[in-house]
């Protein structure tokens, strides 16, 4: 008997199909089919052709490849029963439930007690496919693997693209061909990582960022993942996500993956870029304030670091507020006996000896100026120098002689006793301070990777959300060690790097844009002189980049000169004139000709106005510059289009193209096709260009 199963929405198709009561496939995903489609025939179609030297048939790539049936690639679970023996599933079809836009499959094991449980669901204005799996057993076992459901990779494509990264340095593109066996990424860090972003692309042959077919998948969980990319003997292709393996550290009877969200786009990386975007902050984001607009943010990490000094504080508070900031955040340093990197995380006390009168004095004045107020806290980390590990040093996790990392340990947050005091202390600020905002930081690797260390931190900031709700907090893990859907279903903003560094950053975004939308990401003007990477940028592109995503400042003010503080006050006024449809819009990735321009286009989400970002990161091969196209504009409509900071131009560039001297009136179609011709710029510039529909 053949069973088959679809969801739809205005743009797509799942068919999945199940054969003799064995695990479903999913032998299609992609543009809408007809409603009235032969889905029996359409599974049969989907077979393919038997020859020499292979099975009597080929064993179903699944959504959960099963290892009896003669599988050839990486199965879909792995298992042992209490002792250690391995376990050989045989799950067969128990029922089906379905909904307009949900489908769950339920198989079973009766002769070992088992239970998988399949979900997938499309969100029918985003686009987004989730896919979560659940095991349960009658008795406790082993997991060593359990993929989120699986999906076939398609042939068309020729390449995959996944991210690799490191500290000060994340979301660097990582372009491997298709080739028989397996692209496997394991992050064993403990945390999301900067070193392997659980996201893959696959685009087919021939899409760019702006057009063709491209599938996508992010897999939402912040403790380390496994990403199997495999192609079989046959031909065929599958991509696993779930938990990194063997990190379910004790025998148990339920176990789940996070969802693994999918995306299908014909409209090249931008379409799946569309759809992750308005998926986060539509649907996953949580926002304590939902109409109230995103803040100009300052941190004062990178103009005093540990050396706290109430006036010199207030006085930064005072600049700050001049330049446009409406949130002030106090980072590391306040709490404790901290002086430095070796000493009192974990007592989340205010230091007396800095504040003897407590915060208050600096959140009045905060509050004077009309700012709200953040506070740093990194609540899974602990000092071995510190009050709380020498009244429980067994609290930490992991062995005593340990690899240090920033001079600290790990909290052992499964245990409900630590999560329980750090719920007591944090509470307990949160209670005496109008604190606005939390900084959620997460400086170190975990010793060894384990899934429950993650379930305690999420159950930790499940339970302040909903004791204090109007609290907003980023995560930040040594900048953007823990980004992911899993996070920010939690959170409501990401330190997307450590690196205040413009150039560094204008790439960073551009490729984390593939997944985030500018009103969770954010980024922050830095010093004059880069801390991170020692080069020195001037203040207009510093600024330039910073108003492309959620805008904040991290230096000292007080280096400001008076033409530095001008500008910068001009951009951050253009950024809260604009941010209301801004941190709606849509973030394009544009295909420039000159690999020298990384350049954006911010769609309004209702389609009649935009922003384009050009940034130069070095000279280029040619004299003049070449057209930039632009994408998703209508082509029969006109649109009016002016450089915002034409007063840029420096002197080399010597002639009077037209976008120089005032606004252009251009088609779509003329836009879309032939593109803006912008003036010459230096390398480490941004041109700013803004359009709207006539």
């Amino acid at each position: 008997m053949i069973r088959t199963w679809r969801l739809d929405d205005s743009g797509q198709t799942l068919v999945l199909g199940s054969g003799a009561d064995g695990l479903a496939e999913l032998v299609y995903w992609g543009p809408r089919l007809p409603d009235g489609e032969d889905l029996v025939s359409l599974y049969r179609a989907h077979a393919l052709d038997v020859t020499g030297g292979m099975l009597d048939e080929n064993p179903a790539l699944s959504i959960c490849p099963d290892a009896t049936q003669s599988f050839p690639g990486q199965p879909g679970l792995i298992l042992h029963d209490a002792v250690g023996a391995p376990i050989w599933p045989r799950l067969r079809f128990d029922r089906a439930e379905e909904s307009p836009d949900a489908l769950t499959l339920v198989f079973t094991d009766p002769a070992h007690g088992l239970t998988y449980t399949a979900r997938l669901s499309v969100d029918p204005q985003t686009h987004t496919v989730a896919a979560q799996a659940t095991l349960d057993s009658t008795a406790p076992v082993h997991l060593h693997w359990l993929a989120a459901p699986v999906f076939p990779a398609p042939q068309q494509a020729d390449e995959m693209i996944d991210f690799s990264g490191r500290w000060c340095g994340e979301f660097q593109m990582a372009t491997t061909p298709w080739s028989a066996g397996i692209r496997e990424r394991e992050n064993r860090t403990g945390r999301t990582g900067h070193e392997h972003f659980p996201g893959l692309i696959v685009p087919c042959r021939g899409a760019t960022n702006t057009a063709g077919q491209a599938y996508a998948f992010h897999y939402g969980w912040s403790g380390g993942h496994r990403m199997v990319a495999e192609e079989l003997p046959d031909g065929r292709r599958q991509i696993q996500f779930g938990h990194a393996s063997g990190t379910e550290t004790t025998p148990g009877t339920h176990f789940e993956t996070a969802p693994l969200y999918a995306m299908h786009s014909e409209t090249g990386l931008n379409g799946c870029a569309i759809g992750f975007q308005r998926y986060l902050r539509d649907r996953i984001v949580q926002w304590p304030e939902p109409d109230r607009p995103r803040p100009v943010h300052y941190n004062c990490w990178e103009a005093v670091y540990f050396d706290h000094s109430l006036p010199d504080l207030k006085d930064i508070a005072t600049r700050a507020a001049a330049l446009g900031a409406e949130r002030f955040v106090l980072d590391d340093g306040w709490f404790g006996e901290r002086d430095d990197d070796t000493t009192s995380l974990g007592d989340w006390q205010v230091n007396p000896r800095k504040y003897p009168d407590g915060l208050t004095p600096l959140i009045d004045h905060v509050h004077e100026l009309g700012m709200r107020f953040g506070l740093w806290f990194e609540p899974e980390m602990i000092n071995r120098q510190s009050r709380i590990c020498a009244a429980h040093p067994d609290w930490v996790l992991g062995a005593g002689d340990q690899i240090l990392g920033r001079q600290q340990n790990v909290l052992n947050m499964a245990l409900p006793e630590v999560r329980d005091a750090l719920f007591d202390s944090l509470s307990a600020l949160l209670s005496t301070y109008p604190i606005d905002y939390i900084k959620w930081d997460h400086n170190r690797v975990l010793p060894m990777p384990d899934a429950a260390q993650t379930r305690g931190t999420y159950a930790l900031i499940d339970r302040l959300r909903a004791a204090f709700p109007k609290v907003e907090i980023e995560s930040c893990a040594s900048g953007g060690g823990r980004i992911d859907f899993g996070i920010l279903s939690r959170t409501q903003r990401v330190w997307l790097s450590d690196s205040n560094d413009a150039l560094e950053r204008l790439r960073i975004q551009h490729n984390a844009a593939l997944f985030l939308p500018m009103a969770v990401t954010g980024s922050h003007v830095g010093p004059r002189h880069c801390h991170t990477s020692g080069r020195v940028l001037d203040i207009r592109f510093r600024a330039w980049v910073a108003a492309q995503r959620h805008m904040g400042f991290e230096m000292d003010p007080r280096e400001l000169t008076e033409d530095e503080a001008t500008v910068l006050t001009r951009v951050t006024t253009w950024w809260k004139a604009n941010r209301d449809w801004m941190q709606r819009a849509d973030v394009l990735r544009l295909d420039s000709a000159d690999p020298t321009v990384i350049a954006e286009q911010q769609m309004s989400h209702r389609g009649d106005r935009f922003v384009v970002f050009a940034g130069k990161t070095d000279s280029s091969a040619q004299i003049a510059p070449r057209p930039l196209r632009l994408t998703g504009l209508t082509p029969a409509a006109t649109y009016k289009i002016e450089v915002l900071n034409r007063g840029d131009a420096p002197g080399l560039s010597r002639g009077a193209p037209a976008l120089k001297t005032g606004p252009l009136t251009l088609s779509g179609a003329y836009l879309m096709n032939h593109g803006l011709t912008l003036p010459w710029q230096f390398p480490q510039t941004m041109w700013v260009v803004e359009g709207q529909i006539q």
